[in-house]
This record gives C-alpha cells, sequence and structure tokens, in this order.
C-alpha cells in the first residue's frame, strides 16, 4: 500500500510492503502517482518526504507481476509529453525530499532521481540495474538526470554496470546530500524538509520550475523565464511578506500567494 499523511505542513508518501522490500505492482505504481499528485495539490503541504516502510526504499519493479503484463505493453505509462506520470517527482511543483533507508534499485533508484534532494541511511545502496533485465532506465530519468547530477562518465558506468552503490560512495559522488544511521533518516528528512517551509511557496514553485526546465533551454530562453518568473515574484504577496517580516524583526507568514 501507499500510505499519505501531512504533520506540519510536511507531506510524507510510504512506500509501504515490506514484505517485498516495497517492489511496485502496477497497481501499487497507480496508488503512489495518485499520491504524489495529492501531495502537490495538498494546500495544507508544503514540503513533501518520500520513504520506504521496514528498512527499504523501493527494490523497483515487482518481477512477478510485470509477468502477468505482454512485453510490448510493460513500458506503456503513457505519451512520452504527460510528465507526471514519468516523472511525477520532478512535476510536483513543491520541494521533494527522497528517504532512502535500504536499497533503491531500478524504478526505486530512479525515484530517488526525480526528487530534489536525497537523505540516505547508512545501509542505503543504490542500483541502476537495468542493463541486467535488457532495459533502458525506465522512467528516463537515468538517462536524463543522473548524468546530470553526477556526470555522464559516471552515470554510464553506473548504469553499464548495473553495480550498487553504497551510502558513502553516493555521498561523495555528490548523488546525495547526507548520510545517517537508519534511526536517524526520516528525522534528518524532516528536519531538512523544516527548514524549507521558512521560504516562500511562491518562490519554491518557481525555482524547481526553473532549475528543472533549464536543463533543457538554451541560456537566451532560461533567461526569458527567468525574467518572467523574477517579475512574478515582485509582484507576489509572499515578496512583501517576505520585506515585511524582514523589516518587523520576525519569522515571515507565506501563503504562497
Amino acid at each position: 500500500m501507499i500510505r499519505y499523511e501531512v504533520e506540519g505542513e510536511i507531506a510524507t508518501v510510504v512506500i509501504d510492503r515490506p514484505e517485498k522490500r516495497n517492489a511496485l505492482t502496477y497497481a501499487l505504481l497507480g496508488d503512489f502517482l495518485a499520491a504524489v499528485k495529492r501531495a502537490g495539490e495538498d494546500a495544507a503541504a508544503r514540503v513533501v518526504i518520500v520513504t520506504g516502510a521496514g528498512g527499504a526504499f523501493c527494490a523497483g519493479t515487482d518481477l512477478a507481476d510485470l509477468a502477468t503484463v505482454p512485453g510490448a505493453q510493460r513500458g506503456l505509462r503513457g505519451r512520452p509529453d504527460q510528465s507526471e506520470r514519468w516523472w511525477p517527482l520532478v512535476a510536483c511543483p513543491k520541494p521533494v525530499i527522497a528517504a532512502v533507508d535500504g536499497v533503491a534499485v531500478g524504478m526505486g533508484a530512479e525515484f530517488t532521481s526525480q526528487c530534489d534532494v536525497r537523505i540516505a541511511s547508512n545501509r542505503a545502496r543504490f542500483a541502476w540495474n537495468f542493463a541486467h533485465r535488457g532495459l533502458v532506465p525506465d522512467t528516463g530519468a537515468g538517462s536524463w538526470l543522473l548524468p546530470r547530477l553526477v556526470g555522464p562518465a559516471r552515470a554510464l558506468e553506473l548504469l553499464y554496470s548495473g553495480r550498487f552503490v553504497a551510502a558513502e560512495e553516493a555521498l561523495a559522488l555528490g548523488y546525495v546530500s547526507r548520510v545517517v544511521p537508519p534511526e536517524a533518516c526520516l528525522p534528518a528528512a524532516r528536519e531538512l524538509a523544516q527548514s524549507f517551509l521558512a521560504g516562500s511557496p511562491f518562490s519554491h514553485r518557481r525555482m524547481k520550475e526553473l532549475v528543472y526546465r533549464g536543463l533543457e533551454r538554451s541560456h537566451a530562453e532560461h533567461m526569458a523565464a527567468h525574467a518572467e518568473a523574477l517579475t512574478a515574484c515582485f509582484r507576489s504577496a509572499d515578496h512583501k511578506e517576505g520585506v515585511a517580516a524582514f523589516l518587523e524583526k520576525r519569522p515571515a507568514r507565506f501563503t504562497g500567494q
């Protein structure tokens, strides 16, 4: 099952199938996509954490379930332009943090790439093992986002070999921001999420879009989008509140407007 909860403006999406190390069936994947969409639209949530239950993040696609689907239909998740189906965590308009304890393999590793920031436990392990199954990275994140996170040569080495990357190596690569003991993984993600709450949701939404869209735009296109976003920010209630809070020496009370 997929659990969804909101506490203190932080939404947590939990993949909860520990008996299968949180491997995703097609039905569970649909529930996961729905939960991420819900988090993106939930006015009570300003930051999103994605994690797994029972000492694993996600062991990828459940191959027993996959075997029940005709081969030609297995990758048909939607049209290529339906980014919310392929890259739901990138499409989410809010900051998304991965709290990775245990294995993140295949689609599980892909989902960590789609998160904005990654916190790992010291027993976390990542593997893009698609070559072992005769596939390319199934969401496209491993072939687009991963090279931009760790560099093309390192990404290709990981994709070609399909080997496991331990937490400390992931930290050295800059793939994860922090490595903590297993019991501290989710609290560390919540601590980071709490620090994000000091910022403006209006700004966060536009920052995220500028960063991800900037990976595909020319410099001129990016600066045009930047100027538009900056103008919108200057006109926003959040900017007015941010300035007032500074001048009045108090915490800002942002509304995202």
